[in-house]
């Protein structure tokens, strides 16, 4: 919070995107750039809702702060005459103008992607002690349970003998049947496989499965956010299940009898997960990604 109320009244002399951009070498620049081409596919093409310099503290929905922080710094670095479109929260739909927000359905071209409530998102495992070949040989998922997705799965799978599931609401979903205590992340990591099943938007717990040295376990996502899960690939990065997962045991089966293939995505996805613990890249991506947006030129 601290942190996040000095962006909204340092002086903008501490913004300086050409010096955030010369402080990479060419090849970290190029990788920050082709990302930004992949998160702006389209730039504003007119007069958004909001000048950057109106974008004030939400003190009517504090619970967006989230959000609200991580954008007032980004645009710190621009022209604060300059207007755009933004959204905070979940969103299920395309939008139907360029916007900013953090997650989109794979294939949008009017949402721009940008690291907003990355504290809550951007969660991975420092280090993961335990080899995948020592984990317990069944799948595990504690999520909060709402939307179809997760239903349809727990409904599914709920109870059988190479599972543990459970829902952590207390309301909504089955509590009556699926209702669990909530298990550490630390908890988690002793399976072999984590189901990484979409939520409101993607599935959070993806990430720091992905750093791990368990399986995440899931469809093909159908949203994506700063993470780029439209990049990932079944069989190279996840698990990959049918949509109605009923070839989950067999998935499971194929890997416990493959662990070569299964430790050869394990570092697949370490490699994946490296590309978002450099800070530097992060920001100058974002940079671009708003340069973009607003159809700023270099």
């Amino acid at each position: 919070m601290i942190a996040g109320l000095w962006h909204c009244i340092a002086p903008r002399q501490f913004y300086d995107m050409g010096r955030v951009l010369r402080s990479l070498t060419s090849e970290d620049l190029r990788t920050a750039e082709e990302r930004a081409e992949y998160y702006c596919r389209r730039s504003l093409d007119g007069t958004g809702s909001i000048a950057a310099s109106e974008l004030r503290f939400p003190r009517s929905k504090p619970r967006h702060t989230g959000y609200f922080f991580p954008l007032r710094r980004l645009l710190n670095y621009f022209p604060q005459n300059l207007t755009l479109n933004y959204h905070f929260g979940d969103v299920y739909d395309d939008v139907g103008v360029p916007t900013l927000i953090k997650a989109r359905p794979i294939g949008s071209q009017n949402a721009t992607l940008l690291p907003l409530n990355a504290v809550r998102h951007f969660r991975f495992v420092v280090a993961d002690e335990t080899p995948w070949a020592e984990k317990l040989p069944i799948i595990v998922s504690r999520n909060e349970v709402h939307r179809k997705a997760r239903v349809e799965f727990m409904d599914r799978w709920f109870g059988h003998e190479r599972t543990d599931l459970g829902q952590v609401n207390a309301s909504g979903g089955r509590s009556e049947l699926w209702l669990r205590e909530r298990m550490t992340v630390d908890q988690q990591l002793g399976y072999k496989f984590v189901a990484c099943i979409e939520g409101n938007d993607v599935a959070t717990n993806l990430k720091w499965v992905m750093s791990s040295n368990s399986l995440p376990v899931m469809p093909r996502p159908t949203m994506e956010t700063w993470f780029m899960e439209g990049l990932l690939q079944p069989g190279e990065h996840y698990v990959g299940l049918r949509d109605d997962y009923s070839d989950l045991l067999d998935k499971m089966d194929y890997y416990l009898s493959r662990p070569a293939e299964a430790e050869e995505m394990i570092r697949n996805n370490h490699a994946y997960v490296a590309r978002f613990r450099n800070l530097r890249i992060e920001l100058a991506a974002a940079l671009l990604t708003l340069r973009r947006y607003f159809g700023l030129g270099d």
